[in-house]
């Protein structure tokens, strides 16, 4: 299965389930999508993805929120608190010191538990009812587990979080453990933890719901979505370029697929794809080493570091889709250092949005592209921001305005203020 924008709308096979089946990127093998519980194609491993035998129009959408944009899902509705519809700030300072026609921040720290998790839950827990699985699980930097608790909970279903002890942020803990989450810490980093969710998964002792379900996916790719409706109606066009913090790769992916779907539908012309655009941090950057050395793989990375904590990941398990959306559109992917993220959280605040570091990557990246000339003054650019400031509170705080201890007296504040 070619994941080229210039690749046709398949046919329907024997085994899709009301117009919608899952079908390998490797092989192209097709399968039906609610028999069996799958991850990964049964013939050669490689990566599934969803397709319909109908694909929607602008025309089709209606509602509110990830479920206006059920034509383009396997459900009319799924198990949702409310997510998606989040808005797409404009930022003017940001706009006129980056130096680029149009500047929007995609704020998906504004969904129900905080981050863009939220989206891909709403899908993948509505699918596991449909296949009538007991336990939820997922391994997370975090914000997975948030959205995998908040969202298993409204489903009634049992989850169950790994997470790398000592190496999340206390706020996403603090939401797992009030949605009722059993949490495990593993001694290692995010990719063990997922090498472990991904054998209990396959042994059958509960349901894999990171990116590497394809479903997943799906809810994300309503991010896309959303950003070219806000343009369309801001600008009468899309954007040039979306620019994305990437950890898993799962947005990259999902924004790709969106945009290929549009394009099979007669939507999308192929010349007007958004440039996908990945930013990562320097100790954490797989993707770009792949992208700047032309590479058909990506190289897991064993030790990663950076205080980006949501986008700390070496092994990123949907490269296979997302190299393709990166080069098919023509982007790129660039890495930024600590300061440079933490710089941006900053910028970004002074516009009134709080995000944490992970976030702030998009804007980084944007700011280094266009010094290096690599972004043009002429471009509309998206920047999408993945959570919101207080999910890493202790890194806002670092990164903010230190308290200044006073009297308690109006003239001990004025002597205070006068320095």
């Amino acid at each position: 299965m070619s994941l080229s924008l210039s690749a046709e709308q398949p046919d329907e096979p024997a085994d899709a389930d009301d117009g919608v089946w899952l079908e390998c990127i490797e092989c192209g093998d097709t399968f039906a999508p609610f028999d069996d519980v799958r991850y990964t194609c049964d013939e050669c491993d490689g990566l599934l993805e969803v397709r319909y035998a109908e694909l929607p129009t602008f025309d089709d959408f209606d509602g509110h929120g990830v479920w206006r944009y059920a034509d383009a899902l396997p459900f009319a509705e799924g198990v949702s608190i409310q997510e998606g519809a989040t808005p797409l700030y404009e930022v003017p300072r940001l706009e006129d010191e980056i130096g680029v026609e149009a500047l929007r921040i995609k704020h998906e720290g504004m969904n129900p538990t905080g981050s863009f998790k939220d989206r891909g839950m709403t899908v993948g827990v509505r699918v596991a009812k449909e296949l009538g699985v007991g336990r939820l699980a997922c391994a997370s930097t975090g914000n997975t587990s948030a959205a995998l608790a908040a969202y298993g909970s409204r489903g009634g279903m049992e989850t169950l979080v790994l997470l790398p002890a000592g190496k999340v942020a206390a706020g996403k803990i603090a939401q797992a453990s009030l949605h009722g989450a059993r949490i495990l810490e593993v001694d290692g980093n995010f990719d063990a933890c997922l090498d472990i969710v991904q054998e209990l998964a396959n042994q059958g002792e509960a349901y894999l719901l990171n990116s590497l379900n394809p479903f997943r996916l799906e809810g994300q790719k309503t991010i896309g979505l959303e950003i070219l409706e806000g343009f369309l109606a801001d600008y009468d066009a899309v954007p040039d370029r979306i620019v994305l913090p990437v950890g898993n790769a799962g947005n990259t992916s999902a924004l790709y697929k969106a945009f290929r779907e549009l394009v099979q539908a007669g939507e999308l012309d192929e010349d007007d794809v958004p440039k996908l655009t990945g930013v990562q941090a320097e100790g954490a950057a797989p993707m770009v080493e792949a992208i700047e050395n032309d590479a058909d793989e990506v190289r897991r990375w064993d030790d990663v570091e950076t205080r980006a904590t949501a986008i700390r990941i070496g092994n990123p398990v949907n490269a296979p889709k997302a190299l393709p959306g990166i080069r098919e559109t023509g982007g790129t992917a660039v890495a930024v250092s600590d300061e440079e993220i933490t710089e941006a959280q900053r910028d970004i605040a002074g516009e009134g949005i709080g995000v944490e570091p992970a976030s702030a990557a998009s804007i980084a990246g944007l700011r280094k592209l266009r010094a290096e000339g690599v972004v043009d003054d002429d471009e509309r650019v998206a920047c999408l921001t993945t959570g919101h400031l207080l999910k890493d509170p202790d890194a806002a705080a670092a990164a903010g305005s230190e308290p200044e201890p006073v009297p308690a007296d109006t003239d001990g504040v004025l002597e205070q203020l006068s320095e």
